[in-house]
């Protein structure tokens, strides 16, 4: 039989003894073992219970002894409370005990503090009267310094009786030290004046001074008062003759008034400076006193100037040399009174950041008639405009550099800085602000009537119209990027003077757009040269026989001269642009001409068979190849072309892929076309679709029927996602007189693809652009197609312009209008890498 224990353990929890039984007895056999088990388990059964009775006795052991030790824990307890009672019962005795040991000892110590304060008050009141009765006799015979240290000593010990002043003699006493010091007071005062007056300085400076040394003691209302009386004594003169004088007191006379107070400050250095103590500043009270008489004198002065009756207006060339010598002179008393070195009126900012003494101490008077100077600096301003608009762009014995910029631009600039830092030493208000919109308009003037004027065509008698050579164009470009960073830089400047609440009305940042506009317009004067070059290769390709064309060869006879032409010009341009941003844009502006010029010439080319299609597909695949490698013309061999401008030649020249890819399929079976369209193009518009036909040289009256078949299919489901209209095909006309020239025509086509430069009209257009107002702008992209990676690098050149139906342009104004375009020009370099007019040398300013 196999043991209990192994079948199943009779300790589980979940214990079964029917499973068990079964396990044991799992077959006949086994039941002659039966009482053996029955014993097995009787013995095991035993052995528990014993096992049970042992550990119940244990644990009645063990619960005694527990309460044994309870009740001693608790026992040791009480018998420690009972110590700790104890011992608080002997310590509050022994307090007490010591407090009556010290009882007297206190009582012995208050009556020593007080024996001591009662001594040290009567020694106290003993020195008082004594020293009290040798200030009266020292005062009767005018030993002033022997007084002053009398008097400090009377006013010390005093001090300490003002708690006792409710006792009469106290109180008497008291009020006999202040009789005395209105009697010194007053005395001193009688002295100096009598001195003065009687023209004794020299004889008693000894007595006044120590008599100072007494006003000094009697406090800084005495020592204010004697300050006053002598700034007043010294003045009065000056004030008799300025004020009583019409023509001693006028602003012609303004440097008497400064050499009168010179010649006083000397007066004061030699015969009374040793008279008052030096940390008394007396001659920065007189120079004080002096400055705001002087300034009040001028307020008035100026007032009447204004007022006067004969409508005659303030001479600005008195207005200021009177500021000029004030400032002078506030700045020698700066010097003289306060050590503080002049700070320059010729830079933008001063090193010194102490606050100066005497700044606008009388210059302040002149502040509210400042508006007057701020228009002699307009004035001179209209006269340096027309001058500069003469000069030629460099001087004739110069020669040109990349970084050349108009020596125009470093006057103007000059004369901002040198007037700004004028106005600031000036007035740091109103006057500031005010002058900063002058700065804001003729910055404005100056890029439209100055550099504009340099790069716009003028009429030659001939046609075409002069353009401006392309070293002109880059002089034009790089002052337009010299003075936006410089006015960038004026802005910051003045705001760093002006007042903080006045911050906000300093803006040069329309003007900085403005110069952005300029470079915008170099740029596409540049584009302009090149587009000059193409006419010869576009009549060439307009002159091809497309039509009767039998076979694709690898490149049409026009691509060679068209990429000829272009990398000639372009190789001359690029190697002159010293900035990557420019060189960038240049070639952005450049590639974007070519790709609308070569549409409006493949229009002109109708009827287009299949294989002038294809020959004219694989045309522009090579152009795209030869325009990739434009901006490495003048840079070492091996130079990789900037990965982002590839992108925008393979986005810009692709466009045209859909059309040609269209015209490439035959028109029969019409289906075909149809289906080729909605692939390629894949719009919905039925003109657009008539264009094509228009340009495969279709009848219109063989239209119809394949129009109706386009019609029947867009309307499936697998075109109900397409757009209603292409953004490329859309703005193309194609139906063109045929009276028209073919000049005229590809400048008709080139105007209706909407945001690209117009290049036969860029001068004249760009100008009316300019001069009557340009409130729309075309679409960045070709048709108004985008991608990722090609933005546009400027606004819209050239048919930008949206002129009504009438032909009319829109009024406005010239400088809107250029900021419209810098901010758009800006916007887009900005994206070509890194802060707009930094010198760059990167590979490519953006990718």
């Amino acid at each position: 039989m196999p043991e209990v224990g192994t079948i199943s353990s009779l300790d589980s929890a979940d214990y079964d003894p029917i499973e068990h039984l079964n396990a044991i007895f799992s077959h006949p056999s086994t039941l002659a073992s039966v009482s053996k088990t029955s014993r097995a388990l009787r013995r095991h059964q035993y052995e528990l219970d014993a096992e049970i009775a042992q550990r119940v006795a244990e644990q009645i052991t063990a619960d005694g002894e527990s309460v044994q030790r309870m009740q001693a824990a608790q026992a040791d307890l009480a018998e420690l409370f009972q110590k700790i009672e104890s011992v608080r019962e002997r310590a509050m005795h022994t307090e007490q005990t010591i407090t009556e040991m010290t009882s007297d000892i206190k009582r012995l110590d208050n009556t020593k503090r007080n024996l001591t304060l009662s001594m040290t008050a009567l020694k106290r009141l003993q020195m008082l009267t004594t020293a009290y009765e040798q200030l009266r006799g020292l005062s009767s015979s005018r030993q002033y310094r022997e007084c002053a240290q009398l008097l400090q000593a009377v006013i010390q010990l005093m001090g300490h009786f003002k708690s006792y002043r409710s006792i009469d003699q106290i109180a008497t006493l008291s009020r006999n030290v202040s009789d005395v010091q209105r009697e010194l007071l007053e005395q001193v005062c009688e002295d100096f004046e009598v001195t003065f007056a009687k023209g004794e300085v020299a004889q008693r400076r000894g007595m006044l001074a120590d008599a100072c040394l007494v006003m000094d003691a009697l406090g800084d209302n005495a020592r204010a008062r004697l300050i006053t009386w002598y700034c007043n004594t010294q003045l009065r003169e000056y004030r008799q003759v300025f004020r009583g004088n019409d023509e001693a007191g006028s602003l012609d006379n303004i440097s008497r008034r400064y050499s009168w107070f010179k010649r006083m400050l000397k007066t004061y250095d030699d015969q009374h400076a040793a008279i008052f103590p030096g940390p008394w500043r007396v001659d920065e009270m007189l120079a004080n006193a002096f400055c705001e008489g002087t300034r009040d004198d001028f307020k008035a002065i100026l007032a009447k100037a204004i007022r006067r009756a004969d409508g005659q207006s303030l001479d600005v060339n008195l207005l200021l040399s009177c500021l000029q010598e004030t400032l002078d002179f506030e700045h020698s008393l700066e010097r003289k009174l306060t050590n503080s070195s002049r700070m320059s009126i010729d830079t933008f900012a001063s090193n010194d950041e102490k606050v100066p003494l005497f700044a606008h101490a009388i210059s302040e008077a002149f502040e509210p008639y400042l508006s007057v100077w701020v228009e002699a600096q307009e004035k001179q301003l209209s006269v340096m405009l027309p001058k500069y608009r003469q000069q030629p762009l460099k001087p004739p014995d110069e020669e040109f550099s990349p970084q050349l910029v108009m020596s125009s631009s470093t006057e103007l600039y000059s004369f901002y800085r040198l007037t700004f830092a004028q106005c600031a030493k000036l007035s740091t208000g109103a006057p500031l602000v005010e002058l900063s919109r002058v700065f804001a308009r003729y910055l404005d003037n100056y890029a439209q009537q100055v550099l504009l004027y340099h790069i716009s065509e003028r009429p030659s008698g001939q046609s075409p119209s002069r353009f401006p050579s392309t070293e002109d164009t880059i002089i034009v470009l790089n002052t337009a990027d010299y003075c936006f960073n410089t006015c960038t830089q004026l802005e910051e400047r003045i705001k760093g003077r002006v007042e903080d609440s006045l911050k906000n009305n300093v803006d040069l940042q329309s003007q900085a757009d403005a110069f952005m506009g300029v470079a915008s317009a170099a740029i596409r004067g540049l584009v302009r040269r090149v587009e000059a070059d193409l006419e010869p290769a576009w009549r060439e390709m307009r002159n091809t026989g497309w039509s009767r064309l039998q076979g694709v060869n690898d490149q049409s006879p026009y691509v060679v001269e068209l990429l000829q032409r272009v990398n000639a010009r372009a190789r001359e341009i690029l190697a002159m642009l010293h900035k990557q941003q420019y060189a960038r844009a240049f070639g952005d502006n450049l590639v974007e001409l070519l790709a609308s010029t070569l549409t409006a010439n493949i229009i002109q080319c109708r009827p287009i068979s299949e294989i002038a299609a294809e020959q004219m597909l694989l045309d522009s695949y090579v152009l795209t190849k030869g325009f990739e490698e434009l901006l490495t013309l003048s840079a070492p061999h091996g130079t990789a072309a900037p990965a982002g401008y590839v992108k925008r030649v393979q986005h810009t020249m692709g466009r045209l892929s859909p059309l040609l890819k269209t015209l490439q399929v035959r028109p029969s079976p019409p289906e075909v076309l149809v289906q080729a369209y909605l692939i390629h193009v894949a719009d919905k518009s039925d003109v657009n679709f008539r264009k094509i036909l228009d340009l495969k040289g279709i009848r219109k009256q063989d239209q119809g029927h394949l129009v109706e078949i386009f019609i029947a299919h867009k309307s499936g489901p697998r075109n109900e996602s397409l757009p209603q209209y292409s953004a490329f095909l859309t703005p193309l006309v194609v139906n063109i007189g045929t009276t028209a020239t073919t000049t005229n025509l590809a400048s008709a086509q080139l105007h209706n693809l909407q945001g690209r430069f117009d290049p036969s009209t860029f001068g004249s257009a760009f100008m009316t652009a300019a001069r009557d107002g340009v409130d729309r702008f075309g679409s960045p992209a070709l048709g108004g197609s985008s991608a990722a990676g090609s933005r546009s690098v400027s606004p819209p050149p050239g048919n930008a312009i949206q002129y009504g139906d009438s032909g009319s342009t829109p009024s406005g104004n010239v400088n809107q209008n250029l900021r419209s375009i810098g901010k758009f020009f800006k916007r887009d370099l900005g994206g070509l890498g890194g802060r707009f007019g930094a010198n760059r040398g990167g590979e490519d300013g953006g990718k």
